[in-house]
């Protein structure tokens, strides 16, 4: 690998886009999807965030399954596109909503994983995902 050059491979742009998927998804799953599944009761207690008036239990619904099911998607590199939308939506709202758009403050999390889902769905999975294994 020449650190200079400005040339890439195909392999090595895969490879990093499985590196980025992995490590993404993993991160919202542990530390973010199934800790709100095991305190889900007490999250809603609390308030959760409420954007679009649908009630805290069901926007918490909707965090958990972008956090948990659409991550899992994007780990193994399935469906991979969709599965970053729901992900994208709740970076947003975490960002905007719930952080005021303090993207070099308190919102600098959601706007790093708000960075990589876009990225992730400009660029699809890369070779080494279930997608480019079944042709999509």
């Amino acid at each position: 690998m020449k650190l200079i050059s400005s040339k890439y491979t195909s392999t090595g742009l895969s490879f990093g886009l499985l590196l980025l998927r992995v490590v993404a998804g993993s991160t919202m799953l542990a530390n973010h999807g199934m800790k709100k599944i095991t305190n889900f009761e007490a999250i809603v207690l609390k308030g959760f965030a409420d954007p679009i008036g649908i009630g805290a239990k069901y926007s918490l619904s909707l965090a958990i399954f972008a956090e948990v099911f659409c991550a899992v998607l994007l780990i193994i590199g399935l469906l991979t596109r969709i599965a970053t939308i729901p992900l994208i939506i709740a970076m947003c709202v975490a960002l905007f909503a719930a952080h005021k758009g303090l993207v070099f403050g308190e919102g600098e999390l959601p706007a790093v994983f708000l960075t990589i889902f876009i990225t992730i769905l400009l660029t699809g999975p890369g070779k080494y995902s279930l997608d480019k294994l079944i042709g999509k």
